[in-house]
């Protein structure tokens, strides 16, 4: 049976083996490698006799090995342009504290201006004038001899603010009408109606005075009599006067 069949394949022409069925492989001489050559990423043969992709293989090679020593510095460029300047960082931590410096030179003196009267009267006054200046007769406290006891005229040299204060007693039965005056403009009033009982009164305040300005008290009358008491033991009478601060420190 084998034989017969044998013969049936030689006998058969080429063109009718593959109606049969039979595998058909690829022709590979003997002296010769396969046809396309099986490269790196080539092609290369199955068992079956397809051909299939066989996988790229890259080679690496240690750049290490190739590196050589290390050359000098080479010369250095020009510097470039200032870039803009940049917004300002935090504020750094406090620093320790220094040690401390050499006593300075002394220094100058401080003239303090200074001025201040005052002054009394011991015997009462009447009035004989519309307008009339009172003296005073007694000189408790008179810097510079700023107060002229005749006029009763206080004349201003450093100028700036002052307090004044004005007490009398009044007369019985009789009108008190005083004012505090500032060069020839009243600054202000004391005044007391009659009255069986006589009385202090007393009158302050606070003045601006310019250098040369005068202070002083007058008397105004009226239709009533207009009176003052005093006595000669006693000091009834007072006007003073003080810079509380001058016009160099305002």
């Amino acid at each position: 049976m084998a034989a017969s069949a044998l013969l049936l394949l030689l006998v058969l022409p080429a063109g009718t083996w593959p109606s049969l069925g039979l595998p058909r492989r690829q022709c590979v001489h003997c002296c010769h490698p396969a046809w396309p050559p099986a490269a790196p990423g080539s092609y290369a043969p199955e068992n079956d006799g397809e051909w299939v992709q066989l996988p790229r293989i890259r080679p690496t090679i240690d750049i290490s090995i190739l590196k050589g020593e290390k050359g000098e510095a080479g010369v250095r460029g020009r510097s470039g342009r200032s870039g803009k300047e940049g917004p300002p960082g935090f504020r750094g931590l406090q620093g320790r504290k220094g040690q401390k410096g050499q006593v300075g030179p002394p220094g100058a003196p401080c003239h303090r201006a200074y001025a201040a009267f005052s002054v009394g009267r011991r015997e009462g006054l009447h009035s004989a004038d519309a307008f009339q200046a009172v003296p005073f007769d007694t000189e408790l406290v008179n810097l510079d001899s700023a107060f002229d006891l005749a006029s009763g005229h206080f004349f201003c040299a450093v100028p700036g603010v002052y307090f004044l204060s004005l007490t009398v007693h009044t007369w019985n039965y009789k009108e008190t009408y005083l004012h505090i005056m500032c060069n020839k403009q009243a600054t202000a009033v004391l005044y007391a109606q009659p009255s069986e009982r006589s009385v202090m009164q007393t009158q302050s305040l606070l003045l601006p005075l310019a250098a040369g300005d005068t202070v002083w008290v007058r008397m105004f009358q009226r239709d009533r009599d207009n009176a003052i008491y005093g006595e000669r033991g006693d000091l009834y009478i007072t006007f003073s006067g003080h810079l509380v601060k001058p016009t160099t420190e305002l």
